[in-house]
């Protein structure tokens, strides 16, 4: 019996697929201005028994293919615990929001906190910041590690951001510079909601913004602790909702046709 995980989020889609506990195969593309259409051309052609949805757009499945789903806390929780059973705290920084998650030993949800209301702290404010100061999104963390000169960002406010980084450049600040400023500044906004949640250990960085070399860093100076970050971080909760869907043990939607599938390592 296969199982099929996704997790439809503001910026990104993954797929996961899963038989007996294995991961056979697994998928993204961009949301895209049509979420529901870049979900269903995803599971086209995977072949999977049974589907759990997970994410910001996962009832857009429940009402397309009748779909169970399963909120992105407990699909997290279940996909970090599953890669590192000894994990205790859960930071996940994505496209438009940020969760800080505390489990207890058996990898039960102790307290959360989410910021889904606003784009600072996320990986669209820094994907605008790196646009703003000239660099690629994969350009961005790496050269923010070559920044010395310590510059305070006092806003994180999109708009005002960009007009301080613009105002900083125009005085002769050097850019990687300011690249380590906003990353700090995301990081002591993130330090600060997990300090909240819990302060156990270890802690699992997930979400795409874990891929950042310079927040990964940044992370583990804040929290004075080793960072535990996935291969792939950004398929966490599609891994989670695959896990849970295997759990579920109820016959799910059955769709599209089957085609062979590769192996991967989440």
């Amino acid at each position: 019996m296969r199982c099929a995980g996704i997790d439809i989020g503001s910026r990104s889609i993954e797929v996961v697929v899963m038989e007996d506990g294995r991961t056979i195969e697994t998928r993204r593309s961009d949301s895209g201005f049509d979420p529901l259409k870049e979900a269903l051309k995803l599971l086209d052609g995977a072949k999977h028994d049974r589907i759990m949805a997970t994410g910001y757009g996962r009832h857009l499945l429940e009402v397309a293919l009748d779909a169970p789903t399963v909120t992105e806390i407990k699909a997290y929780a279940a996909g970090a615990k599953a890669l590192f059973p000894e994990v205790r705290m859960i930071l996940d920084i994505g496209g438009q929001d940020s969760k800080a998650i505390g489990l207890n030993q058996d990898g039960k949800v102790l307290k959360f906190e989410m910021n889904d209301r606003c784009a600072a702290g996320t990986g669209k404010f820094l994907e605008i910041m790196a646009r703003t100061l000239g660099f690629t999104l994969d350009e961005f963390g790496p050269e923010a590690l070559k920044g010395k000169k310590d510059i305070q960002i006092s806003s994180m406010c999109t708009v005002f951001a960009e007009s301080e980084i613009t105002s900083l450049v125009s005085k002769g600040e050097d850019r990687r510079d300011i690249a380590l400023a906003l990353h700090r500044s995301v990081v002591r906004r993130a330090s600060s909601m997990v300090k909240r949640v819990s302060r156990q250990k270890p802690i699992v960085f997930a979400g795409g913004v874990a891929r950042n070399p310079c927040m990964r860093h940044l992370i583990g100076e804040a929290l004075q602790m080793e960072i535990l970050v996935p291969r792939n971080p950004q398929m966490v909760g599609a891994f989670g909702a695959a896990l849970l869907c295997e759990e579920r043990g109820e016959t799910g939607q059955r769709c599209f046709s089957p085609q062979p599938v590769s192996v991967f390592q989440i």
